[in-house]
């Protein structure tokens, strides 16, 4: 609106916690040396009020922390919708592709003479913010963000990344933004679908990073942004494995090698090596073991539930089927669930259908862990050796759904589990054991 050189965009419910945080963004827009082609600085979103497990994964230390400061190894890391200080010249093409905009004052070498209140001024300011004013015009395909997913922040900076710019990626000790988070599981749910249909848009767009991105900003480059944009087809090995291990303990079908076999060794040391690896790469940066645990636990969360749904509800879009639309994640703070969230209890209360997957998961491996505990008393050593592996998973989605084990049968408040969601979730779970059994005959 002023042709101000830098702009900064910021989320609505975020604020600034660190009055030193523009002169840290101008240190590297003056200074050329450290990236030729700087187009934005990037700080990570931080959040105030997380609770001490970080329940719901508020922190999302991946992808704002962890993989951002990889990326900014190579050409700067991606532009994640706030706490960023952007070059105006950004918006109009490549570093060497300058954009001439249809408006001479909209360019950003103008120069403004004319008082902000001037008439002149204002009426430009309203055509230019009219919700018309992007329809075919350059601003709307050449310049300026990059839309046509719901993810538009991660798509804008992915395409100034392959137009030639570069990034910065600035994480001072004391936070520059801090915002809100949701408290409540159907809201992280909800929030997480939300992105992962904008991905899928992003990954089978015609600027897909596994083709366009590798082919432009770099293979690296081009690897990064396709890790982040086909993050939805963990819903696949996630689901096989939450579901297909159990069901076959429970029909007594190995899988696995047995625990007296050398070659049980593979399986368990890309366990312990992946998990290990997750862990150091969190604690490093200030996470604490809780908190670890807690992400890796919404991790599976969101491939078991949230992707799945973003991935229907992307192809019932590409089919022209009507879908739901956008919905903003409610940061509005009700006191129940405030003090729920403050004591580390998940929040169930309302119907979701981002339930009923998690559910059944749930259902599933704690039927397939207690026939496991059955036969080992019955059976003892032999059934152990036979299917060590598929108890340790059985074991470990019982571990990590205890939440639902509370929120389906232990609790009686109005944070529990919808009597709805467990039933339908229940007849879920018989159907899929049924059907599984009616294969296998």
């Amino acid at each position: 609106m002023t042709n101000a050189p830098i702009i900064l965009t910021l989320d609505c419910d975020m604020y600034s916690n660190n009055p030193s945080t523009p002169k840290r963004a101008l240190c590297y827009f003056m200074d050329s040396s450290v990236r030729p082609h700087l187009g934005y600085v990037q700080f990570p979103q931080r959040f105030h009020g997380l609770n001490k497990a970080d329940i719901y994964g508020s922190e999302h230390k991946h992808l704002f922390q962890i993989n951002t400061m990889g990326m900014d190894g190579f050409s700067g890391p991606n532009y994640y919708g706030t706490g960023c200080f952007f070059r105006r010249r950004t918006f109009f093409g490549g570093p060497s592709d300058f954009v001439q905009p249809e408006i001479p004052e909209l360019s950003p070498n103008y120069t403004v003479k004319n008082s902000l209140q001037s008439c002149e001024i204002l009426e430009l300011a309203n055509k230019v913010a009219s919700c018309n004013f992007e329809d075919e015009s350059g601003w709307g395909s050449k310049m300026g963000f990059k839309y046509g997913t719901i993810v538009e922040d991660i798509y804008t900076g992915y395409r100034l990344t392959c137009e030639g710019w570069n990034s910065v990626y600035c994480n001072p000790k004391r936070p520059a933004f801090l915002g809100n988070i949701p408290i409540s599981l159907s809201d992280m749910l909800s929030q997480q679908k939300r992105w992962g249909v904008g991905l899928c848009e992003v990954a089978f767009s015609k600027y897909s990073p596994l083709t366009y991105g590798t082919h432009t900003a770099g293979f690296i480059m081009g690897y990064c942004y396709t890790h982040l944009a086909f993050w939805p087809i963990w819903c696949i090995p996630v689901t096989i494995y939450a579901h297909l291990p159990q069901l076959c303990l429970l029909n007594g079908i190995p899988l696995f090698p047995k625990a007296s076999d050398v070659w049980v060794l593979v399986y368990v040391s890309l366990f312990i090596g992946a998990y290990t690896q997750d862990c150091f790469d969190f604690i490093s940066t200030d996470g604490t073991l809780q908190r670890w645990w807690s992400n890796q636990r919404v991790w599976l969360m969101r491939a078991l539930s949230c992707y799945l749904f973003a991935g229907a509800e992307f192809i019932s879009k590409q089919l022209g089927i009507a879908t739901q639309g956008f919905n903003l994640t409610s940061k509005v703070v009700d006191k129940e669930q405030e003090k729920c969230y403050k004591n580390g209890v998940f929040e169930f209360g309302v119907a979701s259908p981002l339930f009923v997957p998690l559910a059944t998961a749930a259902i599933i491996n704690a039927a397939a862990f207690l026939k496991a505990v059955r036969e080992i008393m019955i059976l003892k050593g032999e059934f152990l050796d036979m299917f060590m592996v598929q108890i340790f998973l059985a074991g470990y989605g019982v571990l990590n759904a205890w939440p639902f084990y509370q929120g389906m049968v232990f609790r009686r408040d109005k944070g529990r589990m919808p009597l709805k969601t467990t039933l339908v979730s229940s007849g879920i779970s018989v159907a899929i054991y049924t059907l599984f059994c009616f294969f296998l005959s």
